[in-house]
């Protein structure tokens, strides 16, 4: 059985440094590298998930519509006062019980978006045992978490009444950074095998990086990635003395030294700017005014049908898909904004990465490999409203740009 070639840097012709180099040519140099086959069906993927988007807005509303008409939320809340006496309780078990059902009616839509269309579009190596396993993970974290922010966003309501929203916005911001700092210890080892990455070039490489950068560490994790996905990957995550450097397997076995520094100093950009602190803020300010929209507008609603759902006010855990169907729509509307938040962090990571790694081509040639589930030439509207990352044509244009700024001595 033949052995697989080493992985090659992609180096357009037209690309390389010598008198005459210019931008705009390089950057078309390496968008043609891309047959037209392969943009097209990563163009059909990326906008596909555009109307995931949308469609999985529609059925969260409808769910939650759902679980009101029928009253079966209301029952639930019964249910729950019955078998608790204290309030908060009461909270956590309707929290748990709705978070569980709401998982298993939209299991049909999660099976085929995140299990049969990434097999059609051949991002996914998992099978479907495994891929339920990972579910079931994910929902038992999700239920316990869950259960214990919204029975605590209840208790919230119950105290401070209207003044709810500015409280819920913090605890939102207390939950996301607990995570972020928790993630790389609990949270992504129950998903995925990390194990410290062996002595050699790239482990020296990417530690001199990270001593260069004024990040503290002395060790590389790899992950085995490869398991579930086609996709490359890499992060420098956590907070508090969890922080993590890791890359995945695809990156690790799929690409060359330059393309692995590129990407490592890249997230490692993230970690010197503080987007672990500053995105989850952010989100948490986006997340805040939809709070404040579902206390302007519950009210309206439980007026005009709270007696035929069962739902006494907001302080109501039955009425939770109400305000979830107002917070699903108001985020759906709101995702321009979400998408610019980490956009633009993305974007400072690249010009960090590039200073930090000065690996103009590796940093082009790994953009042309996420061309594959990425869509490169976005209108400019279509990267504003839909873009959560810089496209590939504005990353390869970057590398040039500081090809151009930075000649090879």
């Amino acid at each position: 059985m033949a052995e697989e070639s080493p992985p090659q840097l992609n180096l357009p012709p037209d690309a390389q440094w010598g008198p005459g180099f210019d931008v705009a040519r390089a950057t078309d140099a390496y968008i043609a590298t891309i047959p037209a086959a392969d943009r097209a069906k990563s163009d059909a993927y990326f906008e596909g998930g555009y109307w995931i988007g949308a469609w999985a807005a529609l059925i969260t509303v409808a769910i939650c519509w759902i679980l009101l008409r029928t009253r079966f939320s209301a029952r639930l809340r019964d249910f729950a006062e019955r078998r608790a006496r204290r309030p908060y309780l009461q909270g956590f078990i309707y929290a748990a019980v709705t978070t569980l059902v709401f998982a298993l009616l939209t299991l049909p839509w999660t099976l085929y978006t995140d299990y049969f269309r990434e097999h059609q579009y051949g991002m996914s190596n998992q099978d479907l045992g495994a891929f339920l396993g990972d579910q079931a993970k994910m929902l038992v974290l999700f239920v316990a978490v869950g259960a214990i922010a919204i029975a605590g966003f209840y208790r919230v309501i119950r105290r401070v009444r209207e003044r709810w929203v500015y409280w819920a916005t913090g605890i939102t911001a207390f939950f996301m950074l607990f995570f972020i700092m928790i993630y790389p210890v609990f949270v992504a080892p129950m998903f995925n095998d990390y194990q410290s990455l062996p002595e050699g070039e790239v482990r020296q490489s990417i530690l001199a990086l990270a001593r260069e950068s004024g990040i503290p560490h002395d060790d590389v994790f790899w992950f085995d990635a490869s398991r579930q996905t086609t996709r490359i990957s890499a992060n420098v995550s956590g907070l508090f003395g969890t922080t993590r450097i890791a890359l995945n397997d695809n990156l690790l076995n799929g690409a060359t030294l330059p393309e692995i520094r590129a990407v490592m100093a890249h997230e490692m950009g993230h970690y010197v700017l503080h987007h672990s602190l500053w995105i989850p803020i952010g989100f948490s300010l986006t997340f805040g005014f939809a709070y404040w929209v579902i206390n302007r507008l519950f009210g309206y609603f439980q007026r005009r049908y709270g007696e035929r759902w069962g739902v006494r006010d907001l302080a109501d855990p039955a009425g939770l898909p109400l305000a979830f169907a107002i917070f699903t729509v108001v985020m759906l509307l709101l995702s321009p904004v979400t998408n610019s938040i980490v956009r633009t962090a993305e974007n400072q990571a690249d010009a960090f990465g590039l200073d930090a790694a000065r690996e103009p081509y590796g940093f082009a040639s790994i953009a042309m490999r996420l061309s594959v589930y990425r869509k490169l030439e976005p209108s400019r509207l279509e990267e504003i409203v839909f873009f959560d990352h810089p496209s590939g044509r504005d990353r390869v244009e970057r590398a040039m740009r500081w090809l151009a700024d930075h000649p090879p001595q």
